[in-house]
């Protein structure tokens, strides 16, 4: 089941094994979750399945109408506009903070973290899931399609690289602004199942979500892509595209 869609494509909910990872982690129901950086509200839709109590922010009006509308007759479901370094939140207001593909983006993620320790309450569980450097570097195949990226246009690696977090940086890090208890795992989720190799194919020329490293490419070097990746994989039936994740939990 995938966790997003950009072209319209795709069911969008999240992957049934992020939820079952998500229980092995941490107790939701009756929790109060803050999901930073929620973007269109997929994953706060999520916990509030798992019977939590959730605050999505993000930075983007845009994205927050998308999440609202998503979450519409949710009772349990809230959003506003904040920023992840400082959220404006009270300290102690949350028992979870949630942050998915957010430290990447940060400039200072030592200062997200603390922001995060600051609104957790004693004993709360701040989880963390991003790509690492070495998720980005996973090999492609007719499951882990954007793999094929790097393989065709190695110099993505340049863009991609400096700006993933290495695993021992993000532990230290979370020790450092006062979590114990850290803990960490990799997650294999799925991102988007398309019915047709024609519906992937627009969803890469789209260059949005999960294909938006291939702004970097012209036209041209797209349409090259698209028939690297045919000659590579089955063109019959639906396509499933999944990618390796690093889950980080802490406990403060």
């Amino acid at each position: 089941m995938p966790t997003d869609s950009h072209a319209g494509h795709t069911i969008r909910q999240v992957d049934p094994g992020w939820m079952d990872t998500m229980t092995t982690i941490v107790q939701a129901s009756g929790k109060r979750v803050l999901d930073i950086g929620c973007g269109e509200g997929i994953y706060a839709q999520a916990w509030a399945q798992l019977g939590a109590t959730v605050l999505g922010l993000d930075r983007s009006a845009e994205a927050l109408a998308q999440a609202i509308q998503r979450c519409t007759g949710i009772a349990n479901v809230t959003f506003r506009q904040g920023d992840a370094l400082a959220t404006g939140l009270s300290a102690n207001s949350a028992d979870i903070v949630f942050e998915r593909a957010l430290i990447h983006h940060v400039d200072d993620v030592r200062a997200c973290m603390a922001e995060a320790y600051r609104l957790l309450t004693p004993g709360g569980v701040y989880i963390v899931q991003d790509r690492t450097q070495a998720d980005v570097q996973v090999a492609g195949s007719p499951e882990h399609l954007r793999g094929y990226v790097f393989e065709r246009f190695p110099r993505l690696l340049r863009v991609e690289l400096p700006r993933r977090p290495g695993s021992d940086v993000v532990q230290q890090l979370l020790w450092a602004v006062g979590f114990g208890q850290v803990h960490q795992r990799t997650l294999w989720e799925t991102s988007a199942v398309y019915p047709t190799f024609a519906q992937l194919a627009e969803d890469v020329q789209q260059r949005q979500g999960w294909w938006s490293i291939l702004q970097e490419l012209s036209d041209a070097e797209v349409a090259d892509l698209i028939a690297f990746i045919r000659q590579r994989i089955p063109t019959h039936g639906s396509i499933v595209n999944r990618d390796r994740w690093t889950i980080w939990w802490a406990i403060k």
